[in-house]
């Protein structure tokens, strides 16, 4: 399907406007829904009532109001609200070119692709080398559908991106969590770049990457629908949950680049195969079957008792 355009705009700054073309940049993905049923298995209704009458309401006799006091609204014809949103500009306003890398995408929001409309091509593609050549985005301010926007404006690979951006106070600060900060020592640090070193690619390809928590919940659910039982999976304990040993950073990152003394297996030996069975085990281990303690009783080798003295060696003694 071809893609189809939001608004036709104008990019300008200075003396120079470029007519563009908005498109959506980003779909939802098809998540996965389930519906609210009776126990009797059809679809359940949800309906809106009115809190004053308690009274269901239908659509059409709905309108759209804004609360300015508690409980008090003031509202809106529908022609109220369309000319509300008619006050939105048609133009993307660069106010300045900044280095592409001085943006933290910590306040990116939604992002869209620009095209060039009419006789627009030349003067869209200039400004485009322009900033790729320069290192530089600019900055813009927009406004849509009743609320102004700052906006980043880039290149991309094939075209400008326009990149909304959020306002300061739409960003908590990272520093309310007072995170403690230990300075690395230089051989630790060394061993944490050689690490980082063997993973390292060369760019982003987000086509490696497949929602696999999706496909499982889709193959529970055709087992569901051929009529299995959804059993919940066993979580893997973590090592705190268990009892085991934390391994010290450092031998962590030897293991993980094959050095130390013994590699890997050195440091998978210090940590205990499994965690010391609890009282409760315990007591379950007592109460289990016969055929399931049996299990658990030391091997015997073939004809022989483990522990005790043959049968030859017993004679001998008792002379």
């Amino acid at each position: 399907m071809a893609a189809r355009s939001i608004a036709s705009l104008s990019l300008s700054f200075g003396l120079v406007s470029i007519p563009v073309k908005l498109y959506s940049a980003t779909e939802s993905s098809e998540g996965i829904h389930f519906n609210f049923l009776h126990k009797c298995g059809s679809r359940v209704k949800q309906q809106y009532i009115c809190v004053k009458e308690n009274i269901p309401v239908e659509r059409s006799e709905m309108v759209k109001g804004y609360e300015f006091e508690k409980d008090r609204y003031v509202m809106f014809e529908p022609t109220e609200l369309k000319a509300l949103e008619e006050g939105s500009r048609h133009t993307i306003d660069i106010v300045s070119f900044v280095p592409l890398a001085s943006v933290d995408p910590i306040y990116y929001d939604k992002a869209y692709f620009l095209a060039p409309d009419k006789r627009g091509a030349k003067p869209y593609g200039l400004l485009m080398d322009a900033m790729r050549e320069s290192g530089r985005c600019a900055l813009a301010t927009w406004a849509w559908k009743g609320k102004q926007y700052v906006a980043q404006v880039r290149p991309g690979e094939g075209g400008l991106v326009l990149q909304q951006l959020l306002y300061a106070d739409e960003v908590r600060s990272i520093n309310e969590l007072e995170i403690e900060r230990v300075e690395a020592k230089p051989t630790e640090l060394k061993l944490a770049l050689q690490l980082i070193e063997q993973i390292c690619v060369d760019r982003y390809d987000p086509s490696a990457f497949k929602d696999e928590e999706k496909e499982r919940v889709k193959a529970a659910i055709d087992e569901k629908i051929a009529g299995k039982q959804i059993v919940m999976a066993e979580q893997p304990q973590s090592a705190a949950a268990g009892g085991g040993q934390v391994i010290d950073l450092m031998e962590a990152l030897r293991a993980s680049l094959g050095g130390g003394k013994g590699g890997p297996r050195a440091v998978a030996a210090k940590v205990p195969a499994k965690a010391a069975p609890t009282p409760a085990r315990k007591e379950a281990e007592a109460a289990a079957p016969p055929a399931v303690q049996e299990r658990k009783a030391p091997k015997r080798a073939a004809g022989k008792t483990v522990g005790a003295t043959p049968a030859p060696a017993r004679a001998r003694a008792a002379k």
